[in-house]
């Protein structure tokens, strides 16, 4: 049986770690973030104001940029990382250090338990963790209108590029004095890392490129800036408008203890389930027919209740969508053949993908007023008084 990527990442850092133990190695102090290469791109004003702030150093190793944030900047840092071996060179050096806490433990459970975070950020240890796994933790960790900054691995020094999978592959970590260790990375191109941090609710405000100085040498990396915003955008699914006669339809909302139901679209907007009104069929029928269609839930029209009408236009086409709650449901959602839509997730109201479906967001803060979504205006008509979940 293959060995899992993080289980050979785990050994190679009890490796690395027990490596600089034995040869007692001893790294200078640093007067910055070094991102990529020592003494180039942007430095420490990417994680914005630090100063009694909460921060994460996400994959410490001997905590030293940590250190300076908390000695420079007044930052309180917990900094993480799963070596031992880099736990006790970070703790025979800056143990006593007031305003940071050294944490030995997994990056994802570390996450998953800390309380929220006011700006995070890791220098090259993200590509070590499967993306599927860390960033919904990293999301669920950082606050509202919070930072992250990490850099990643864009091409080795070879001159081995980016995949457009997300797959983990091979790459040698050197040792000092000699020898290496295998290691498994995620080399993903930037529009891919973009795409997995929008389905987490996270915002790329900006991706620098970090190459090496040295001629000859092709190693290259990507320094993410992004942010979790405060409210959630929306867009058009495309710049064409709907045809006339698919210009009535309707959005199904299904929350429950597992969250709201969305799913993605193959043109990159996350939606209700929910389509076109077919002729003969009442909105209540519309609603059970595509939610089926679309997903594999069952549900009956007695349990769908109307909400109202929302009424906007596309591209000088009245667009009319009806919203809906479904009270009840029975089965899995799916992806089904032939559909557009698919990927069908559950997700808390705090953290909704970015890019909803203009008429799904409009149809979300027609159930929810409160909720943070920005979208396109449109005429809402109520069928009743409530909008919650009764």
């Amino acid at each position: 049986m293959a060995t899992r990527p993080e289980a050979v990442n785990a050994e190679a850092w009890r490796t690395y770690g027990a490596h600089h133990l034995r040869r007692g190695t001893v790294l200078p102090e640093v007067a910055r973030i070094d991102w990529g290469f020592e003494g180039a791109g942007p430095e420490i004003e990417v994680l914005g104001e630090l100063t009694g702030r909460r921060v994460l150093d996400l994959g410490c190793g001997p905590a030293r940029h940590a250190a300076h944030l908390v000695r420079a900047h007044g930052a309180l840092v917990d900094a993480v990382d799963s070596s031992a071996g880099q736990y006790e060179r970070a703790r025979a050096r800056y143990s006593s250090l007031p305003g940071l806490r050294l944490v030995r433990a997994d990056a994802v459970e570390h996450l998953r338990s800390a309380e929220p975070y006011d700006v995070i950020y890791s220098v090259n240890a993200v590509p070590y963790i499967d993306p599927h796994r860390l960033l919904p933790a990293l999301a669920a960790a950082l606050k509202p209108g919070g930072r992250l900054c990490f850099t990643v691995l864009h091409t080795n020094s070879h001159g081995d590029g980016p995949s457009d999978e997300v797959v983990a592959r091979p790459e040698i970590l050197r040792l000092a004095g000699g020898g290496d260790v295998t290691v498994q990375m995620w080399v993903l191109e930037p529009e891919l890392w973009t795409a997995l941090l929008a389905e987490h609710g996270l915002r790329v405000e900006q991706v620098d490129v970090l190459d090496a100085p040295q001629t000859g040498n092709h190693a290259s990396y990507r320094l993410f800036r992004v942010t979790r915003p405060v409210r959630v955008s929306s867009r058009p699914r495309t710049a064409k408008p709907p045809v006339a006669h698919a210009a009535l339809g309707v959005g199904a909302v299904l929350h429950g203890p597992r969250g709201l139901l969305l799913g993605r679209h193959r043109h990159g907007t996350w939606e209700l389930p929910g389509g076109t009104v077919e002729p003969g069929e009442s909105l209540q029928e519309a609603v059970v027919r595509e939610l089926g269609e679309e997903t594999g839930l069952d549900a009956r029209p007695e349990d769908v209740r109307l909400l109202g009408t929302l009424l906007d236009d596309a591209g000088g086409v009245v667009r009319v969508t009806v919203a809906a709650r479904v009270a009840a449901w029975r089965g899995e959602p799916s992806d089904q053949p032939g559909e557009s839509v698919g990927r069908w997730r559950w997700f808390a109201l705090d953290r909704l993908p970015e890019e909803l479906f203009v008429c799904s967001a409009q149809a979300l803060t027609a159930w929810r007023p409160g909720l943070p979504i920005d979208h396109a205006p449109a005429h809402f008509t109520p069928y009743d008084t409530g909008t919650g979940d009764g």
